[in-house]
C-alpha cells in the first residue's frame, strides 16, 4: 500500500497546478491518471494527416497566458500570436476584428459605428484599471476579500456597484449600453457563446467582457508545437510522481474524513493529509464517494445540478489557408461564425429547446496561421467546434452530417475551401461530452458551483477537496480551481489548521 501526503485524482491543468503548489510546500504528492498521458483536456496528436498537429480538446489560452496563477508558476511554454486575434464573420461578410492593437480594434469595430472606436477605447481603459482587482476576484477561494478590498479602492463604492451590475447582465444588454453598432456588440456575444451562455442570458455579459478584454490585452495564445506543449510544461513544472492508466474507483474516508483512494486494480493509495479530486462534482461525490454516504440535502442538491451542452469538434487537415472571401478572417487564428446578435440568440433559444441549431454558431481555429509548427509550409491545420443539446444520440452518420454542414457554412464565406480538404477527424459528445464542468449561468456560480455552499474547494468531507472546473470559479485553463483547492489543503494543515477545520465542518453542516 502507499503513503503519501496528498493524492491528486486526475492530471488536467487544475490537478497539475494544485499537486505542484502542494509539492512547492514540501509535500509528498501522487498524482493518479486514468488516461495514457497526462494533461487532461490539454492535448495534442496526429489526428487528421501526417504532419499535421492538432489539438485535440481545448487549443487557445488567454485565461492561461492572463491567469495570475499559470503565469506564477513560470512554465516553460512559448507563447504564439496569429496576425490578429478573433474575426467575428457576419452574413454580409462583413467582419469585426478584435486585435491586441487596441487602435486597430477600435479603427474595426468603428466602421460598424463611428463612436464605437472612442467606446472601445475606453471600454479597454476601464478593464485596464480594474483588471487586478476582477483577476484576484474571480480567480481566489470565495469571498473575494482582498478583491473586493481592491476594487473598491480603485472604484469606490458607486462604481464597484455598477461594474457588479455590468457583469451580472445579458451581454445583448451589456453592448447596447456600451456600443451603437453591431460589430462591438458582437465580439462581445460572439465570446459570451465560449461558454455555454446566450447573448440573452443573466451573467453572459461578464464571461463577454471578460475574454474580449482578455484577448484585446494578451491575444489568444498558442503554445508553439501544440497544447499539449502546456500540459508537458505543466508536468515538468511539477515534477513529481504521475501514475497514468490508474483509474480511481473510491475515494476511502471514515467518520467524514478523506483517507485515501482505491484504484480500479484494488490497490489503495493512503493519503496522510488530503484527497484532491479534479474530476466533475458528480462524479467525485455520486460515484467515488456514494450517494448513500452524502449528507441527505447534498444529495438532493447534486439532482439538481446542471451540465452544459455536448460538443462537436471537427479538425481538418488544409492543402493551403483557408480562402476567405474578407481577407480580414484569413488574419486571425479565432474565427467566429454563426451570424450577428439576433443569430446567436437564435442558436441558444434552439439549443434551450433541445434542438439541434439549423445555423450553428461556430468557434473556428486557424492553428498554422498562429503557430507555422502546426503543419508543413503553405498548408492549414484548422478546427472548429459547435454546441448541441445535451444527451443526443449521435451515431457516426448523423456527426458526419454536422460535420458536413459546418464545411458548407464555412464554404459560404470561403468558397473553394472544401476542395483543400486532405482529411478530417470528428469528435462527438461521446468523446468530447461536457466542457464546463458544468453550466456557466448565474444560478450555478459563486456560492451556488457546483451547489448551494460556500464557493470554496472544500467539501463536507474534511480533507477532500474538490479541484477541478465543477468547481468556483469553472471553466478553462487558468489554474484556479486547482490552485484554491492547494491552499485549501495548507490552510487545514497550517498553524490555524484545527480552527479551520472546525470553521469549514461547522458552515457545512449547518448547510447540509
Amino acid at each position: 500500500m502507499n503513503e503519501v501526503d496528498a493524492v491528486v485524482i486526475g492530471s488536467g491543468p487544475n490537478g497539475l497546478v494544485a499537486a505542484t503548489l502542494l509539492a512547492d510546500a514540501g509535500w509528498d504528492v501522487l498524482v493518479l491518471e486514468q488516461r495514457d498521458t497526462a494533461g487532461g483536456a490539454v492535448a495534442s496528436a496526429e489526428t487528421t494527416a501526417p504532419g499535421f498537429r492538432n489539438d485535440v480538446y481545448s487549443a487557445f489560452y488567454p485565461l492561461g497566458l492572463g491567469s495570475p496563477v499559470i503565469g506564477a508558476l513560470n512554465l516553460d511554454v512559448q507563447w504564439e500570436h496569429a496576425p490578429a486575434v478573433l474575426a467575428h464573420v457576419l452574413p454580409d461578410d462583413r467582419v469585426a476584428l478584435l486585435s491586441r492593437d487596441v487602435d486597430v480594434t477600435a479603427k474595426s469595430v468603428g466602421s460598424f459605428a463611428d463612436s464605437d472606436a472612442e467606446a472601445w477605447q475606453a471600454t479597454y481603459a476601464q478593464w485596464q484599471q480594474v483588471r487586478h482587482s476582477v483577476l484576484e476576484s474571480l480567480l481566489r477561494p470565495f469571498p473575494p476579500v482582498r478583491g473586493g478590498i481592491s476594487l473598491l479602492r480603485t472604484l469606490g463604492l458607486g462604481d464597484a456597484l455598477r461594474l457588479t451590475r455590468l457583469l451580472t447582465q445579458p451581454v445583448r444588454r451589456l453592448g447596447e449600453e456600451l456600443f451603437a453598432g453591431e460589430g462591438a456588440r458582437v465580439l462581445l456575444a460572439g465570446n459570451t457563446m465560449h461558454s455555454d451562455l446566450g447573448p440573452d442570458q443573466a451573467g453572459g455579459a461578464g464571461f463577454g467582457w471578460l475574454l474580449a478584454m482578455l484577448a484585446q490585452e494578451v491575444g489568444n495564445p498558442v503554445p508553439r508545437g501544440g497544447a499539449g506543449e502546456l500540459a508537458g510544461s505543466l508536468v515538468r513544472r511539477f515534477g513529481g510522481r504521475i501514475e497514468t492508466g490508474a483509474r480511481v474507483t473510491e475515494v476511502l474516508h471514515a467518520r467524514g474524513v478523506a483517507v485515501g483512494v482505491r484504484l480500479e486494480d484494488g490497490s489503495v493509495v493512503r493519503a496522510r493529509r488530503a484527497v484532491l479530486a479534479d474530476v466533475p462534482a458528480p462524479r467525485l461525490y455520486l460515484d467515488l464517494i456514494g450517494g448513500d454516504a452524502l449528507p441527505s440535502k447534498l444529495a438532493q442538491d447534486l439532482k439538481k445540478f446542471q451540465w452544459d451542452g455536448d460538443t462537436i469538434k471537427v479538425d481538418w487537415a488544409l492543402s493551403g489557408p483557408i480562402p476567405w472571401t474578407n481577407p480580414e478572417a484569413a488574419q486571425a487564428g479565432t474565427v467566429h461564425l454563426g451570424g450577428d446578435v439576433n443569430g446567436l440568440a437564435n442558436v441558444a433559444h434552439e439549443l434551450a429547446c433541445g434542438k439541434v441549431p439549423r445555423n450553428p454558431f461556430m468557434i473556428l481555429g486557424q492553428m498554422t496561421t498562429t503557430d507555422p509548427t502546426r503543419s508543413p509550409a503553405g498548408t492549414e491545420a484548422a478546427w472548429a467546434y459547435t454546441h448541441v443539446p445535451l444527451g443526443g444520440s449521435w451515431t457516426p452518420e448523423r456527426l458526419k452530417r454536422r460535420a458536413d454542414r459546418l464545411e458548407l457554412m464555412i464554404e459560404e464565406r470561403a468558397p473553394g475551401f472544401r476542395s483543400r480538404i486532405l482529411d478530417r477527424s470528428v469528435l462527438g459528445p461521446d468523446q468530447i461530452g461536457s466542457v464546463n464542468g458544468g453550466t456557466a449561468a448565474i444560478h450555478q456560480q459563486l456560492v451556488f458551483r457546483p451547489v448551494p455552499g460556500l464557493g470554496r474547494a472544500d467539501t463536507p468531507f474534511d480533507r477532500l477537496y474538490l479541484t477541478g472546473s465543477s468547481a468556483w470559479p469553472g471553466g478553462g485553463v487558468h489554474g484556479a480551481a486547482g490552485a484554491n483547492a492547494a491552499r485549501a489543503a495548507l490552510a487545514r494543515w497550517g498553524a490555524a489548521g484545527e480552527l479551520y477545520r472546525m470553521l469549514i465542518q461547522g458552515l457545512h453542516k449547518t448547510i447540509y
